[in-house]
């Protein structure tokens, strides 16, 4: 930083502006000075100026300003820009703006306090460059020095300017100072409203910002987007959407940003009918080559389980970046479509794409749910060894995953040894998965162990391990677990399933018998049972935990959630439309059968989405080829 010492008097011109009794003739080329670069140049160009007897106002006075601004020719500057009688204010702003828009804004900072130590005029656009500047900066100190020189050149009710104040402290960490501004304000606009909300939201403060939103006077288009995204945010996608319709009932027309938000909300729920509108309005709107919207489209048609759209998106992309080709990868992945999502991977490698670390999640989990040991070791060696990326956990716990899933409990044991970091719950815990395939209780109870210390309170753990010794017929260990769970207050996360129909969500869980439908639903399953059985469906219940009557078991498994929205989605849903369900668990072993059966017998297509893939059941097959 320059130390300001020069008074205003120290750098004299280098001449007064007399007449010259011998006048040279005007200057051939007058376009030459404005092309000096440093004071001592431009004092150069002054004097032949003053020689030649040319009119001062040649000189470029914003030029004057930005290369004298920041050292001791400030005030001889400041002299010169007098003489032409021109608005200093007006130059010294343009300087400012210059600054404080620069990858250095720290230098507007210093500009402006020049400007006031040298007593120059400044009015409310001066303020707001140098508001700028400190907003840049993120400076909350500078932010309460800012706010006193406002109140004190009298701008206290300059909207625009405190609108910048509230900015500033919001994204300088002080935001009890914005929030006691907000509320001292005698006026406020939208702006003031939405910057509150955006930043409440960004806090992870949804409900005050939701509160702040009820009391706005008016809204546009961002006030709701905020809101929005908020929702979205914080895992309440169902409000998300309540809140765009209401949206639409006010006729405020959706941005970009609303829509990225929407579909996100769309992909978390599986409601695809809202996302299929939202596309035809992002294509009448012009969005489509917007990447971050096709981006989220590309997402939520992969969530829903289209993936013959999410496939159209892509190809119909103009500019894909690598989030688009690692979206595609891991949806063709979840989806049963390892080949093609390693033949994609191939492809985006030809068109010199560098795949990230996303990427290779996706690669990794085409590999381990079809069983494609050796494929992923080699993209797991090659991530690092070619394209410099450090396996990260999520990696780890891919392969994990693969190698537990293929039986290879051992090696999986052996390679969780062998990491060069603390491996997490989810790295133990695809081991205790694989454990469960393989009916292999010794390797269970110390994948146990671990879990219990790295994340206690996961009742899928526990329910994991219970099953392991229900179906080993140890009822006594699986009694221990469950006394366990509830001494530690560790309680099970009921199963649900949802399907969303005309837009609506319905959701269900096991023995739901609170649906305005559930007789006719009763009474279409016991049809469908009938044929089922014929067919050779014979209950599974061993996934029953509980040391019951068999009777009692069949009861039990027979009245699970995604059989009961299947038998839903078929009595509202037009013949020969996918039936679509969300499940918050993984599937069980006894509704993959049953869904098999019933997409046969009904030739109907149901495609359920579960905690970890994707189960497209068609004419009697899943997608994942029972691998799962």
């Amino acid at each position: 930083m320059h130390r300001y010492t020069l008074s205003s008097t120290s750098l004299p011109l280098p001449q007064t502006h007399q007449p010259n009794p011998h006048p040279k003739p005007p200057l051939q080329n007058p376009l030459l000075l404005h092309t000096f670069k440093t004071p001592f140049e431009l004092k150069q160009f002054h004097t032949q100026i003053i020689k030649t007897n040319t009119p001062i106002s040649i000189l470029q006075l914003t030029h004057i300003a930005s290369i004298c601004a920041l050292t001791p020719s400030f005030p001889y500057a400041t002299k010169l820009i007098q003489l032409s009688c021109t608005n200093e204010t007006d130059i010294w702003n343009h300087c400012l703006k210059q600054l404080a828009e620069s990858d250095t804004p720290n230098n507007a900072v210093h500009l402006f306090i020049q400007l006031c130590t040298q007593g120059v005029c400044l009015n409310a656009f001066s303020f707001s460059r140098f508001i700028k500047a400190c907003t840049r900066l993120e400076d909350g100190l500078c932010g309460r020095i800012v706010h006193g020189f406002v109140e004190k050149h009298g701008f206290q009710s300059n909207l625009y300017l405190l609108n910048g104040m509230v900015h500033l402290y919001v994204v300088s960490g002080e935001f009890e100072s914005a929030r006691q501004l907000f509320d001292k304000m005698p006026d406020r606009d939208v702006v003031t409203w939405n910057i509150m909300i955006k930043h409440l939201v960004k806090r992870g403060d949804v409900d005050e910002a939701y509160a702040l939103f009820g009391r706005m006077p008016e809204r546009n288009v961002r006030s709701w987007t905020a809101m929005i995204m908020g929702f979205v945010n914080i895992g309440k996608p169902k409000e998300a959407i309540e809140l765009f319709n209401k949206m639409e009932e006010e006729n405020v027309c959706p941005n970009e940003v609303t829509v990225v938000a929407v579909l996100a909300a769309c992909a978390d729920l599986c409601v695809l009918d809202l996302g299929k509108k939202i596309h035809e309005f992002s294509n009448r709107s012009g969005f489509k080559t917007n990447v971050r919207v096709c981006n989220t489209l590309l997402d939520m048609y992969i969530k829903c389980g289209c993936l013959e759209a999410a496939r159209s998106v892509f190809d119909e992309m103009e500019e894909r970046t690598v989030v688009s080709w690692s979206a595609m990868i891991q949806g063709l992945a979840i989806n049963g479509k390892g080949e093609e999502a390693l033949t994609l991977f191939s492809k985006m490698i030809d068109l010199r794409i560098k795949p990230n670390a996303v990427t290779f999640i996706g690669l990794l989990h085409a590999c381990s749910h079809m069983g494609m040991v050796n494929e992923g070791r080699e993209y797991f060696t090659s991530m690092s060894k070619d394209y410099g990326i450090v396996p990260q956990i999520e990696h780890y716990g891919c392969m994990v995953d693969l190698l537990s899933r293929a039986g290879l409990l051992k090696e999986a044991r052996e390679f969780i040894k062998s990491m060069c970091i603390k491996p997490n719950g989810v790295v133990w815990g695809a081991l205790l998965g694989g454990c469960k395939v393989h009916k292999n209780v010794e390797l269970a109870e110390e994948a146990i162990e671990h879990l219990l210390e790295l994340d206690p309170l996961n009742d899928g753990y526990y329910v994991v391990l219970s099953n392991i010794y229900a179906e080993a017929k140890r009822w006594e260990d699986a009694a221990r677990v469950r006394k366990l769970m509830r001494e530690k207050g560790v309680k099970k996360t009921p199963g649900s399933s949802s399907i969303s129909v005309n837009g609506v969500v319905h959701e269900f869980v096991a023995g739901d018998e609170s649906h305005p439908q559930t007789e006719a639903i009763q009474e279409r399953w016991e049809k469908l049972l009938e044929e089922m059985r014929l067919r050779g469906y014979v209950p599974n219940t061993s996934v029953v935990v509980l040391d019951i009557e068999e009777s009692e078991k069949v009861k039990f498994v027979l009245r699970h959630s995604e059989k009961l929205a299947a038998v839903f989605g078929l009595i509202n849903t037009a013949k020969g439309t996918p039936i679509r369900i969300m499940k918050n668990l993984r599937v069980c072993e006894d509704c993959h059968a049953a869904l098999k059966l019933i997409s046969e017998i009904v030739d109907r297509e149901i495609v359920v989405r579960d905690r970890n893939r994707f189960h497209c059941f068609k004419n009697g097959v899943c997608s994942c080829k029972d691998y799962w």
